[in-house]
């Protein structure tokens, strides 16, 4: 086998395990939101979302019907043997994927309104590529459904508002998208001097595992009290209300120009879909995002309990990776 064919297979691999099986973060974030909340319709909305999550690994489908937008990020060492052709290779690996895992087509062409069949097309899927020393590659794949990106938005903020400006923005921008991006979210929020390089950073926020704080104090700080004031406007799971609108809250930031501060909002909808793996030079895998795993589902919450007509097909708590 070829190593770009190898590269192919193993991206195809990344993407159906991304599709159909939530991260370990991700879904300790929604048990522990389900354990906690005391609004039983949103009880009742985190119990299903759970069951959902735990049928989708089990029969290896994805996880939601909107199979999203495909959005690779890959850190590629500059000797990487597939380097001039990785766009090209990851299309090639997002057509496979999407006739074999299957994903449902959302890539369409809005100057002729028609869909192009599979995912692919005018900067679909999209590439973000940083280099590096070496010949390997760290590749993370995120799928982005349609819900969570409609509420997207970015905006120039006078400077002298500060960081009270940016909570303010983000507060008013999630209390806009209401139940649209299907809570408990992921917020992502970054900062900048252009809306162009907040919005990807917003974007590149997301893929952070849920808990883990910025490393630097001043930013995690903010993501905390960002956090507080969007689960204080109780949209809840579904808009069902409850304490738990958002499970985390990511922020990124760069340097802006002393007239202007641009800030972007962006979420995930509570189906987090991402998954990284490292590329050797031969084309070999490694998947190193942590995932709940077929037969390694832990039952939900308090009161959600398997109700499987197959038993045995959850029987433990352990994960995969």
């Amino acid at each position: 086998m070829s190593a770009r064919r190898e590269f192919v297979e193993g991206v195809v691999d990344l993407m159906r395990v991304a599709a159909t099986r939530l991260p370990v973060d991700a879904h300790e974030a929604l048990r522990r939101a389900a354990e906690r909340e005391g609004n039983e319709l949103a009880r009742k909305q985190l119990e299903a979302i759970l069951r959902n999550a735990e049928l989708a690994g089990g029969l290896a489908r994805p996880i939601c019907q909107d199979t999203g937008m495909v959005y690779f990020f890959a850190r590629a060492g500059r000797d990487f043997p597939l380097l001039l052709e990785l766009e090209d290779a990851l299309r090639e690996a997002t057509r496979e994927a999407t006739r074999r895992i299957p994903l449902r087509p959302n890539a369409v062409d809005p100057m002729r309104d028609r869909n192009s069949g599979d995912n692919t097309g005018s900067h679909m899927p999209w590439v973000d590529l940083e280099l590096t020393e070496g010949d390997g590659l760290l590749l993370t794949v995120l799928f982005k459904g349609g819900g969570s990106e409609y509420p997207s938005v970015s905006r120039v903020i006078p400077p002298i508002q500060g960081l009270n400006g940016v909570k303010r923005f983000v507060v008013e921008s999630m209390f806009n998208a209401g139940a649209m991006p299907c809570p408990p979210v992921v917020i992502g929020v970054g900062i900048a001097g252009g809306v162009d390089v907040a919005s990807k950073l917003a974007k590149r926020s997301l893929l952070r595992p849920i808990g883990e704080r910025h490393p630097e104090p001043e930013v995690a700080r903010l993501e905390e009290e960002i956090l507080e004031l969007v689960n204080r406007l109780e949209i809840g799971p579904h808009g069902f209300g409850g304490p738990t609108t958002a499970l985390d809250v990511k922020v990124e930031y760069g340097h802006r120009h002393p007239a202007s501060l641009a800030v972007a909002f962006t979420t995930n909808c509570w189906a987090v879909r991402r998954g990284t793996a490292e590329f050797k030079a031969d084309g070999s895998h490694r998947i190193i995002s942590r995932h709940m795993g077929v037969r390694r589902w832990p039952s939900a919450a308090s009161g959600c309990r398997s109700r499987s007509r197959r038993p045995g097909l959850w029987p433990s708590a352990t994960c995969c990776t």
